[in-house]
């Protein structure tokens, strides 16, 4: 298997946000893996317009600057970690604004999740999946949920997530063997489909 590049992309931009904490805990683990090579990528660092396009990147070149810097960073990755909070039994706005400017980048690439929240993202999650279906992604059918009792208290001041991250590593396991098995398969397939291109 061959080493993938895959972005941890933290997908909240409120000051107060927790994405940035497991986000980097989770870049740690799968570059530990020895599967990887991996970057965080932070929203914050994207300060994107609401969806105003004409139509997506699929269908024409990207009108906006700032959305086509984050179309190339996407670009690198053979995969990606989205790390995202649940709001009000889906994903962050500014998390779906960013997926909706970057269509191309997700096409035929895996991608799996840790999730946050009082069922431990699992809306979030669901939700995730369908759209990223749409974008032609693969999504790893194991995720990362960090319920309520665990992420309950770190909101309230009464734990931190170094209390409770190291519980959570024994269940990261099939998360990052499934991405590296999807993400070297769909690499590989890519790869097959520009070589079939360019002898047609």
């Amino acid at each position: 298997m061959t080493k993938s590049k895959i972005a941890v992309i933290i997908g909240s931009i409120r000051p107060n946000r927790q994405g940035d904490k497991p986000a980097k805990w989770i870049a740690d683990l799968a570059a530990q893996t020895g599967y990887f090579d991996v970057e965080i990528v932070d929203l914050k660092d994207y300060p994107l317009p609401l969806f105003d396009a004409p139509a997506s990147d699929l269908w024409m070149p990207t009108p906006n600057a700032e959305a086509a810097k984050w179309q190339a960073k996407l670009n690198e990755f053979d995969g990606y970690i989205i790390v995202t909070p649940e709001y009000n039994r889906s994903i962050p706005g500014a998390l779906k604004n960013a997926i909706d400017w970057a269509y191309k980048p997700f096409m035929k690439k895996a991608v799996a999740f840790v999730a946050y929240g009082s069922v431990g993202g699992a809306r979030a999650v669901e939700h995730l999946r369908t759209i990223l279906t749409e974008l032609q992604a693969v999504t790893v059918r194991h995720a990362l949920h960090i319920g309520g009792s665990d992420f309950g208290p770190i909101m309230m001041g009464q734990k931190t997530w170094d209390d409770v991250l190291p519980g959570q590593v024994p269940f990261t396991k099939d998360v990052l063997d499934n991405l590296a098995w999807w993400t070297n398969a769909t690499k590989v397939a890519r790869a097959a489909d520009e070589v079939a291109a360019k002898a047609a």
